[in-house]
């Protein structure tokens, strides 16, 4: 039986069923909460022992609890023809307890015959013994089976007992007890998952948060929670939805208590954020006394969390409470919270209290609601969208006036929008729209239809959707935003005419610049309109934006900074990679998702130019897990292709093929020419590095090939070495010309280091004799050319293989000795390994290690380390793929590659690995 997250517990009652199997008998409690998977070990116990142990099963109900010795007889009714072999006393005490004749039970008597009965069962095969929901056993047969289950360490028997708590105390405190715990998320997503394999992974999200580990309610979340709505409860956290076998199991619980106590677990219920004393104090409003407080402590259902809280022992437990409560006690006790609240609690937690109070009774507030939307602002000034959000919605269900509760709504969407909970932000543009118009409502929301299409749909009707709302919204600041993401749009389309349509309508909206950041308009300007395709004057070189601007940009929005592309194109990754690394320190402390996750995925891309490769990979593969949460194709696609690229200069030619893959699935339909550029320059440069260059070539030319689903003109200019290198490899001078040009252009233009020192590069390689060496000299020299290490490094290998061809041996092997440094540092195994055979051409005897290198750093990419770790630990390919959104064949193919480096041969051997500081075998 396949377990998620069971190792541990698996493994312990295996060594008990082994230890039967060798004659040494025990007995042992799993406790826990209803439905944390107790009887599911049960199962895996029984299956287990199915082939060579005799197997008795009882368990308890509610509606056999009454009858006595009714457990028993489940129990014993496999095996009733062998009670007559028992001595005479003993088989008529049995047979008396089990209604089989007319003889008095004696409780002793029918332990000893029950013990002896099972010993010799015993002494043909092993017995276990399974009992079910000790709590619910009768109560003369749960002694009957503390009488056996002390007894027996000598025989062959092993007794399984489940309950809800730990038994110190009652007929089971002598037993040998095992808690078994929630799972931890990564199991609990992996099992959702193959609950419900077609559920959004908004749903699968929500739905491990909610559960908390309890494998029940996994299984009967995906369902109920598949809406994905806002709902709250009660005081704005994701409603928990209890299904039916949880339900009655809590509530069987609930209902033993007296009506104070349970009074006294329903104020827990309504407010898990004040401390101890103030649910005390709203008690006391109540009339609650010591006692109710004690029996609800008592319970096992409530404990005290941090800073004196009464909480829960699961959310579940909690979620019941509160659902089986009539509607007048809700009421009564968020009043009664409401009352008691003091100092900062009673601005942030009053206002929840007495929206809980007014729904309790399906009513309206329209000063509750106003309380709710303060709370909201105040929030979200704090960087808590998703708590807005809640509130507004809150506040909008509470509104009496249909346009208070458009706007509200409007408001929310944004919030939950900003949060990454994109299917929440669209329903409530829905709802809003249904009470409003949609001019309103994209006034409103700021855009936020054309903002969601920008992410999830056609970057055409985004981007004249975006145009729309910059004309209706009011706020000229909101204005230059939706107009800078207009502008992005249309960039990343490819659509050079949507483009300058788009810049020519936002300069008409504004053209004062009385607004935020209204300085920084001749800025976007530029890099908008300095691309290739609008037939600027080569001759008028335009300013890169500088440092002091990017910093500005970071602290206003993400909106109005320049794409990683265009920033690298000009060669301002620097100053626009701090400003991001600025931008992304202050949003992760908030759940501002989605301005997270475009930083990661605009840092990644930045460190990818600058050489820092760990940390672009570290950036993408965060950025991709983010993104896969919220459901951005878009921004995952972006990580896709730096990892991508990485893939590309380390000869991961399966990955890159499968990166690639991913980001046309996305990118072709929805005609984002960008993701499809990028992927397929990524194959371009793949194909170029592994020696396959008129195949590099056909990837290449389709960068600015017209009406190509891949043609771009950013992307086009920056893999224009690559494209030029590609050519001449394959005999098509025209067409390195053609790059030649298209580069000087950019130089130009723009004045970037990386595209002059570009520009001399690939005229090098046009040139001969002492024109080519004068331009290989001037393409190193530029200043600023070494911040981009792995062009600098190609640089300086071309260079050696012209030197090594112009017979300079000793020149070549200095510029092949550094160029094979940088590569060795990147990782970059195709072009080292093609900088070493040029300096074993030169005459350089190269040492080569016998050994395998044990340095982690050194022979692993992160994503290999990841893999590796991850299936040292036991996990599956697929397990491993779901952790780290990648194919199951993907991970195949880096286990591939993991093994030959680490020098093993096997998954087991990777258990014998230490991972820490360096690579090494234990043992």
């Amino acid at each position: 039986m396949d377990l998620y997250g069971r190792r541990q517990e698996q493994a312990a009652l295996d060594r008990i069923l082994d230890g039967a199997r060798q004659g040494l008998g025990a007995s042992v409690m799993l406790w826990g909460d209803p439905g944390i998977g107790k009887t599911a070990l049960l199962e895996y116990m029984a299956e287990s022992a199915a082939a060579d142990f005799t197997v008795l099963r009882c368990g308890g109900t509610r509606l056999e609890s009454q009858l006595a010795f009714a457990a028993l007889h489940e129990l014993l009714w496999p095996v009733t023809e062998r009670i007559s072999t028992l001595p005479e006393p003993q088989a008529n005490a049995l047979n008396g307890a089990l209604g089989t004749s007319n003889d008095a039970a004696d409780r002793f008597l029918i332990g000893v015959a029950v013990l002896t009965l099972v010993g010799e069962l015993a002494d043909k095969r092993p017995v276990l013994i399974v009992a079910d929901d000790s709590q619910w056993l009768d109560e003369p047969s749960a002694q009957c089976l503390a009488f056996v289950a002390r007894r027996l360490r000598d025989e062959a028997v092993v007794m399984l007992l489940t309950g809800h708590d730990n038994p110190v105390e009652g007929p089971w405190e002598k037993l040998s007890a095992m808690e078994v715990r929630g799972l931890d998320d990564d199991n609990a997503r992996l099992l959702a998952r193959a609950l419900a394999p077609h559920a959004d992974e908004t749903v699968i999200r929500r739905t491990v948060r909610a559960a908390a580990g309890n494998p029940l309610a996994l299984q009967e979340l995906p369902t109920s929670e598949a809406a994905g709505d806002l709902s709250t409860y009660p005081l704005g956290d994701d409603q928990i939805t209890v299904g039916p076998r949880l339900r009655r199991s809590f509530h069987a619980r609930i209902e033993k208590l007296s009506a104070p106590a349970r009074t006294a677990l329903l104020l827990a219920a309504a407010d898990d954020r004040s401390d101890r004393d103030t649910v005390r104090q709203a008690g006391g409003v109540l009339g609650l006394d010591a006692a109710a407080w004690d029996e609800a402590q008592h319970s096992g259902l409530l404990t005290t969390g941090s800073g004196g809280r009464i909480r829960f022992r699961h959310p579940l437990m909690g979620a019941v409470v509160y659902d089986v409560a009539p509607p007048v006690d809700r009421q009564a006790v968020h009043h009664a919270l409401a009352s008691v609240l003091s100092g900062e609690h009673a601005g942030e937690l009053r206002p929840w209290h007495l929206a809980a109070a007014v729904e309790a009774t399906g009513g309206t507030d329209e000063e509750v609601a106003r309380l709710l939307e303060e709370s909201a602002r105040r929030a979200w000034a704090r960087g808590g969208c998703a708590t807005a959000a809640r509130a507004l919605q809150r506040a909008a269900r509470l509104s009496p006036a249909a346009d208070d509760a458009a706007r509200r709504l409007s408001y929310g969407a944004r919030a939950a929008w900003e949060a990454g909970q994109v299917d929440a932000a669209r329903g409530m543009l829905e709802r809003a729209e249904g009470m409003s118009s949609e001019a309103t409502v994209g006034e409103l929301s700021e855009g936020l239809s054309g903002l969601i299409e920008y992410a999830h749909g056609d970057l055409g009707i985004a981007c004249r959707r975006l145009i729309r709302d910059m004309e209706r919204v009011a706020d000229a600041g909101q204005a230059f935003k939706l107009g800078s993401v207009a502008l992005r749009a249309a960039w990343a389309a490819g659509h050079g005419e949507l483009q300058r349509e788009a810049l020519e309508r936002l300069e008409r909206r504004l053209p004062q610049g009385n607004f935020p950041n209204a300085d920084l308009l001749p800025s976007l300007r530029q890099w908008w309109t300095q691309d290739l395709s609008d037939g600027a004057d080569d001759s008028d070189q335009a300013v890169a934006p500088d440092a002091e601007v990017l910093s500005r940009l970071s602290g206003s929005s993400w909106f109005l900074m320049p794409p990683a592309p265009v920033a690298i194109a000009w060669g301002i990754e620097s100053a626009q990679e701090e400003a991001l690394r600025f931008e992304i320190d202050l949003l992760r402390p908030t759940d501002q998702v989605t301005a997270l996750t475009q930083a990661l995925a605009q840092a990644a891309a930045l460190g990818v130019a600058q050489g820092s490769w760990t940390s672009t990979a570290a950036n993408a593969l965060e950025g991709l897990q983010v993104a896969g949460e919220i459901g951005d194709d878009h921004l995952a696609s972006q990580c896709h292709s730096c990892l991508g690229w990485l893939a590309a200069a380390r000869g991961d030619e399966p990955a890159v093929a499968d990166y690639a893959a991913r980001a046309f699935e996305v990118s072709v339909p929805r005609s984002v020419r960008l993701l499809s550029a990028a992927a397929q320059w990524t194959l371009g440069m793949s194909a170029l590095f592994a020696g396959r260059a008129e195949e590099a070539l056909d990837y290449l030319v389709r960068l600015t090939e017209g009406g190509h689903h891949a043609a771009h003109p950013t992307i086009a200019v920056l893999a224009a070495p690559d494209t030029a290198e590609a050519a001449l490899q394959s005999g098509q001078r025209a067409t390195a010309e053609e790059q030649a040009r298209l580069l000087r252009r950019w130089a130009e233009r723009t004045g970037a280091a990386w595209a002059i020192s570009a520009t001399h590069l690939v005229n090098a390689l046009l040139a001969s004799g002492a024109d080519a060496e004068e331009q290989f000299r001037l393409a190193l020299d530029v200043p600023g050319a070494r911040s981009r290490p792995f062009n600098h490094a190609r640089t300086r290998l071309l260079y050696g293989e012209w030197l090594r061809r112009a017979r300079r041996r000793t020149d070549a092997r200095t510029q092949l000795a550094e160029a094979a440094e940088i590569f060795r540092r990147l990782h970059a195994a195709p072009l080292l390994a093609r900088t070493r055979a040029e300096q074993e051409l030169t005459g350089q005897h190269l040492h080569r290690d016998l050994a395998p290198v044990r340095d982690t750093a050194a022979i692993l990419t992160p994503q290999e380390l990841r893999v590796a770790r991850l299936a040292a630990q036991g996990l599956t390919n697929r397990e491993i793929g779901a952790q780290l959104l990648i194919s199951p064949r993907t991970v195949a193919h880096h286990l591939a590659n993991v093994f030959p480096k680490l020098g093993i041969v096997s998954r087991a051997d990777l258990a014998r690995i230490d991972f820490g500081d360096g690579l090494h075998l234990i043992g």
